[in-house]
């Protein structure tokens, strides 16, 4: 497979950007090679400068649910930019959005948009503490909430696919306000509201932990975390910056039935345009500016072309079974997956929940950070590799998952099964 082109580019693009690119993992440090430079997406494929075509289970790491390039978000774009990228004021579309999503969850009573999942994250965090006039947060290792700077101890995504679990440039006194607990671990965090409650104002986790791995968690650990945060007059805030909209339209919360007190979002809320949002009861949100004392702002927040996309793929998820069919299908892949690894003896293990899966070379349930082996990527090195060869297109860790979308037919993802099972044979175990 020829990649001459990415090669030329990507030689080039060092020259302006760290490490030659605008986010660390896409720069191929922890497989081989070098990243593909994509220029062009259609439903379950993407296409690299080289004109190489990929099946893609990356999917802009998540956003895509619907696919690359779906007709229906793309003329709304259209038609949208016809009029204008960006106002700095309300617009109808933004209440469309907005309508949508609170009456399709009845988890929050009011949303407000902001332009990433980081973000989103910093005001829920400022907002509990606001409501709580409480300043520490506590945190659960392995679970990744965005470049938040006190939130970057003990996480996971990019930072542990460079063997790194906090960041530099965190001053000392924004960790001493974040306080680390393990996942799956009632009994540590029991005994941490006992000692410092009245210093929390909210526990933060991913209720699907899905960047450093799929960490699915029991039911019964996250309702046991609800039931701790409502005893020690601790806000519990659910980052649904993955799992949003994934899972099902009303997320991890609507999925396990639990009732957290601020949620955030992100990825798919846009469309494949850069939004996130965050909400609560009515009452919380009663605390942002201009109701409340906490401010928040953002000059691109609302903007009318993520709202219409964002609206407009709501509208699809909302459509008659749309989650069941995806969840079964990725099930009926990953089994394929599994069986033929159980069949060879292979030490693998594949997660999966709605259409999120994971690749997991150890035969064991992995359900925290610490249990995950990092001499296990070089195994996904090696296939992450094979795979490109063979034209499917992985995110480019061993510690992301993959994600499946609408596009993905049954057809295709046998294909794309019968392809990762010979390449699970190449692999010298």
């Amino acid at each position: 497979m020829q990649r001459t082109v990415s090669e030329q580019l990507y030689a080039e693009a060092k020259q302006y950007f760290p490490g030659g690119v605008s986010s660390p993992v896409r720069a191929f440090k922890s497989v081989k090679g070098v990243p593909l430079f994509i220029k062009k997406g259609d439903g379950c494929h993407v296409w690299d400068e080289d004109d190489n075509e990929f099946i893609d289970f990356c999917c802009s790491w998540g956003p895509l649910i619907l696919g690359h390039n779906n007709a229906k978000i793309r003329e709304a774009i259209c038609d949208t930019v016809a009029h204008g990228t960006s106002f700095g004021t309300p617009t109808r579309w933004e209440n469309k959005l907005g309508e949508t999503i609170l009456a399709n969850n009845k988890y929050i009573d009011k949303v407000r948009f902001v332009s990433s999942g980081t973000e989103a994250v910093m005001s829920a965090i400022r907002l509990a503490r606001g409501y709580t006039k409480k300043d520490k947060i506590v945190k659960f290792e392995g679970c990744y909430h965005g470049h938040v700077d006190s939130l970057l101890v003990k996480a996971g995504s990019g930072l542990v696919t460079f063997g790194v679990s906090t960041s530099a440039g965190i001053p000392q006194g924004f960790v001493q306000e974040t306080l680390v607990l393990p996942l799956n671990d009632l009994e540590a965090t029991e005994k941490m509201f006992k000692e410092q409650g009245d210093e929390i104002a909210a526990a933060i986790i991913e209720p699907v932990p899905a960047n450093n791995g799929l960490l699915l968690q029991d039911k019964s650990y996250l309702e046991g975390l609800r039931q701790l945060c409502t005893q020690y007059n601790i806000l519990l805030i659910f980052d649904e910056v993955i799992s949003g909209f994934r899972v099902g339209f009303e997320g991890a919360a609507g999925y396990y039935d639990i009732q957290p007190d601020i949620v955030t979002y992100g990825k798919i809320i846009g469309g494949g345009m850069p939004v996130g949002a965050y909400g609560a009861s009515g009452t919380i949100m009663g605390s942002v500016a201009p109701d409340g004392p906490v401010y928040q702002a953002g000059t691109l927040s609302g903007n009318p072309v993520a709202m219409t996309a964002g609206y407009t793929a709501a509208i699809q998820l909302l459509e008659p079974n749309f989650y069941e069919d995806m969840e079964a299908k990725t099930q009926a892949f990953v089994a394929k997956l599994q069986e033929h690894c159980d069949a060879k003896g292979y030490p693998v293990r594949i997660s999966t929940i709605g259409s999120i899966f994971w690749i997991a070379f150890s035969k064991d349930r992995i359900q925290r950070a610490d249990q995950i082996d990092p001499a296990s990527m070089d195994y996904f090195k090696t296939l992450h590799a094979d795979l490109l060869d063979r034209g499917i297109y992985l995110g480019p860790s061993g510690y992301e998952v993959g994600f499946v979308s609408a596009a993905h037919t049954p057809e295709v993802l046998d294909h794309a099964a019968n392809v990762i099972c010979e390449c699970m044979d190449r692999i010298v175990w």
